[in-house]
């Protein structure tokens, strides 16, 4: 009875993870709600308010869309972003589980599998600096002076090795830092108008 029992146990500590695999989102999936810039655009206003009435979130989004205040936007902006929000976009949200969607009081609010999409909301904008390549330069650089102490370079050897290691060290650091507060500047809701709005005044 008591072997009964661990097996009882462990088959539903599988079945809950299973379950719990099945809900998370997948890349493609992940990839393909944020493809939208209506999508990204009410992710972004909702992650600065998290619960938000439809008829808010269309006055927002076609507010950035049009580039203009939102006190600005027209029937005809605001009537063909609600309906495309109503109808489709905050549906698809919803079946994903990263918002939570009420039609009939017309409410949307976000979740907590919301925070599945921040790792891939760092590579969105379009004009991301390629850190990859970045960091390959700096570590070229390093090497390149790691072995001019090595071989005593001329110039280099006048000063104590701990200044390049120093110099080296900083380096990594601030870029590191750099990027850190980069990424997170250009994650959706992070500042008041979406990554790709940045620079745009109106």
């Amino acid at each position: 009875m008591r072997q009964t029992g661990v097996n009882n146990g462990t088959a539903q500590s599988l079945t809950e993870q299973r379950e719990k695999e099945s809900q998370s989102l997948s890349r493609d999936d992940a990839f393909h709600l944020l493809r939208n810039r209506r999508r990204r655009y009410a992710l972004h206003y909702l992650k600065r308010e998290e619960s938000l009435s439809i008829a808010d979130i269309a006055d927002q989004v076609a507010a950035w869309e049009n580039g203009i205040p939102t006190e600005a936007v027209t029937s005809t902006q605001r009537k063909r972003v609600y309906n495309s929000l109503q109808q489709i976009h905050l549906p698809k949200l919803a079946d994903q589980g990263i918002i939570e969607y009420r039609p009939r009081t017309g409410m949307a609010e976000l979740t907590d599998e919301a925070e599945q999409l921040d790792v891939y909301l760092e590579v969105v904008p379009d004009r991301d600096i390629p850190w990859s390549e970045y960091y390959l330069g700096l570590g070229a650089v390093c090497f390149g002076l790691t072995a001019a102490v090595w071989f005593d370079a001329t110039l280099i050897s006048r000063l104590p090795a701990v200044a390049w290691m120093a110099f080296i060290s900083a380096a990594v650091f601030f870029s590191a830092t750099v990027n850190v507060y980069y990424q997170r500047n250009e994650r959706l809701g992070e500042r008041e108008c979406p990554p790709e709005l940045r620079g745009e005044t109106w």
